[in-house]
């Protein structure tokens, strides 16, 4: 997706809003390791998306974990059972930075998937209001001020004084189908945190708002 194309608005399929959600997580969850510095800054390379220059990991066993993370919601694998995404049974995505060494959870990164309204059909001559369309320069636009602001989330989170590990946590439907080598996670919350909400983006299908969570200062001294 490029910021600088599909400026004419555009009904926005259950499909495509899938692939631009679940891309937009590939890049969200890259640019925050790579923010945070959980692995070094000498694995990632440099990608155009969104209009911005994106860092994505080079390290063979971090990107086929990923893939296989994101191919699982979409719906793309290892079953046409587990189609996540496609069968709005995601809740949310949430990526919580831990220390190696306290085990302590430090960072949660949630970001909250919610369908939005189905749209009425189209039809000739007829009463029903038209379906809601976007142009992919929007949506592209409302991405490119999320990553930005998590490129400047070190401005405001505490620093990582111990060498860090990440897990990911997808919360899904209690319908959902999932694959006997997933586990299940308790939910990593950090106690007396602080929050930064930050923005959210549509496809008119699919709204994604996303918030961190941080130890405060005073807990970690």
């Amino acid at each position: 997706m490029s910021c600088t194309t599909q400026e004419t608005e555009q009904v926005i399929t259950l499909k495509g809003s899938t692939d631009i959600v679940t891309e937009f997580f590939f890049f969200s969850i890259n640019s925050i390791l790579y923010q945070r510095g959980i692995y070094p800054a000498e694995s990632f390379s440099k990608q155009q998306k969104y209009g911005l220059t994106m860092m994505t990991t080079e390290d063979m066993g971090l990107k086929a974990y990923l893939d296989n993370v994101i191919k699982q919601m979409h719906g793309k694998w290892p079953s046409k059972l587990c189609r996540w995404m496609l069968r709005d049974e995601v809740q949310r995505l949430v990526l919580v930075i831990s220390g190696v060494e306290s085990g302590e959870a430090l960072e949660r990164w949630a970001f909250h998937v919610q369908g939005e309204p189905a749209p009425a059909p189209l039809k000739e001559a007829s009463g029903n209001a038209p379906a809601p369309r976007k142009s992919q320069k929007d949506i592209c636009n409302e991405i490119q001020a999320i990553i930005r602001q998590i490129t400047a989330s070190v401005t405001f989170l505490p620093l990582l004084s111990e060498p860090c590990a990440f897990d990911l946590l997808v919360y899904t439907n209690k319908s959902a189908t999932v694959p006997i080598q997933w586990e299940e996670s308790d939910p990593r919350y950090i106690a007396d945190s602080s929050q930064v909400k930050l923005r959210s983006f549509s496809t008119k299908v699919h709204k994604v708002d996303t918030l961190v969570a941080f130890r405060n200062q005073s807990d970690a001294l």
